[in-house]
């Protein structure tokens, strides 16, 4: 019986040995708050968050880039080109003679999308050079001043009016969604804490009831001895603390997982050592359902989503559509050119030159196709319309079941604030009536399990409020205790 409590003991001192080197440690005690901010500035999961908003930004800036003014210089210097070339002798025989040129041309352009009608203007000013470089070869310049022009597809589907009502929203939605990915952060760090926490609980709950369990078991010792008590009470007591001194063991190893997982999280080394600071209040925080389902609405980036896939599937018929029937491009220019031998002359009385071109296409027979796709894109877009109700109808009441539970929260943890006082004022009561012999063992152990119990209760219950917390500002993008829209400086996040 001896060996067995030295060999418990002789494990604990290891324990203790292994705390005193923890000791030496970097030290970081920290609070949920803290532990929340660390989290969104140092996660693995933040970073990747911005990085997701950045690759939105960048594609809203290549949408707004379509409708700004292009200019592009375009040269070709040079373009040799020495061949055979088959030409008709005078004779009216055919022959093959030997030709060589040299090429060079430049061209200066401005185009701007139209967004209103679908089509492009542009202007173009350019330079073309001719070098002959056979026997009696001459040099021959054609120049273009100015040439403006209209291209413009006449077929019913403008890409540019739909890219106008989408990509706007699209940018909206990533702010959005990085703001919600910003809060699932949050409930990872929330869980993470927590886990931490009720390792931190547990470890000092198992250290408390090893030495108690060690202090009854000595005094069980001496009342045995005396007489006062049975063999079967004694041997009930020393399990208790060899079973102590397991849970002891076993809470540490938990202890130093879940500071892993927290460490991890939070992008620390393993020579950070955590501490916890459980929070011992809560807001008193009531929420209107009416008004949490107004903000998560107007706030929370499913509801544009479901928008914006409504646009999509628009926009799709509208394409289909346009497909069916006629399908025609016009094309129309004006400008001046002049050629000449030198460059200066090249820009001397320029001519006018003008180009129209209407180009049709109808399509006769496509066994169906065209129709096919409409149809299809119809179909499609009856789907999303009955799915995007369906989903609304769905979020509705996962907001309204989020709001429930989160409204009872505070009564659960007031609750198990209460529970836990209780069983901690009863076991202390059972104590000291076990150490004047009256009650028995069982009684004891008892009162120490619901001690237990109600303690790991009270974080559990801190835990589940904060959670749910955290859910519905997600959920709505609303600080409901400072009363605040949630707010990001987006200007930072693409630096």
């Amino acid at each position: 019986m001896t060996f067995r409590i030295n060999y418990v003991l002789f494990f604990i001192s290891l324990f203790f040995l292994y705390e005193s080197v923890k000791a030496q440690e970097l030290s970081r005690t920290l609070s949920l708050e803290e532990v929340i901010v660390m989290a969104r500035e140092q996660s693995l999961q933040g970073l990747l968050a911005r990085h997701r908003f950045r690759s939105s930004y960048w594609e809203y800036r290549t949408y707004v880039a379509r409708f700004r003014p292009s200019l592009n210089l375009e040269a070709t210097i040079p373009d040799l080109n020495r061949a055979y070339d088959r030409i008709i002798l005078p004779t009216g025989e055919e022959s093959f003679v030997e030709r060589s040129s040299l090429n060079s041309d430049v061209e200066l352009s401005l185009r701007q999308n139209v967004g209103f009608t679908g089509g492009t203007l542009f202007m173009n000013s350019g330079l073309q050079r001719i070098d002959i470089l056979s026997e009696g070869g001459e040099t021959s310049y054609l120049s273009t001043p100015l040439s403006v022009g209209f291209v413009q597809p006449i077929s019913g589907f403008n890409i540019y009016k739909w890219q106008r009502k989408i990509e706007p929203l699209k940018y909206e939605e990533a702010k959005k969604r990085y703001l919600e990915s910003m809060e699932g952060v949050a409930i990872r760090a929330i869980d993470y804490f927590f886990d931490l926490a009720l390792a931190q609980i547990n470890l000092e709950i198992a250290r408390i009831n090893f030495e108690n369990a060690d202090t009854l078991y000595k005094i069980a010792e001496g009342r045995y001895n005396i007489g006062t008590i049975a063999e079967n009470e004694l041997l009930q007591m020393e399990l208790g603390t060899l079973n102590a001194g397991t849970a002891l063991n076993e809470a540490n190893i938990e202890l130093e997982a879940m500071q892993s997982q927290l460490r991890s999280f939070l992008g620390f080394n393993e020579n950070v050592n955590l501490t916890l600071l459980i929070p011992a209040e809560i807001p008193a925080t009531e929420i209107e359902f009416a008004q949490a389902y107004d903000l998560a609405v107007e706030n929370n980036p499913n509801m544009l989503a479901l928008e914006r896939e409504v646009l999509e599937s628009d926009r799709n018929v509208a394409e289909a559509r346009s497909e069916r029937g006629l399908n025609a491009d016009l094309f129309a220019s004006f400008g001046l050119t002049e050629r000449a031998n030198t460059i200066p002359k090249a820009y001397q009385n320029p001519q006018d030159q003008q180009r129209v071109r209407l180009g049709l296409m109808l399509p006769i027979v496509d066994w169906g196709l065209n129709k096919g796709n409409y149809k299809m894109a119809l179909s499609g877009h009856e789907v999303v319309r009955t799915q995007v109700a369906q989903e609304k109808i769905d979020f509705e009441q996962a907001v309204f079941l989020q709001i429930m539970r989160f409204n009872l929260q505070d009564d659960q943890f007031y609750i198990a604030a209460k529970a836990d006082t209780i069983a901690q004022l009863r076991y202390d009561v059972t104590k000291q009536r076990f150490l004047i012999g009256k009650i028995d063992v069982l009684d004891l152990n008892v009162a120490l399990n619901e001690k237990d119990v109600a303690r790991r209760a009270y974080v559990q219950a801190l835990r589940n409020y904060w959670n749910y917390f955290y859910t519905i500002r997600r959920l709505t993008l609303y600080d409901f205790v400072e009363e605040v829209p949630l707010q990001e400086e987006y200007d930072d996040l693409i630096e």
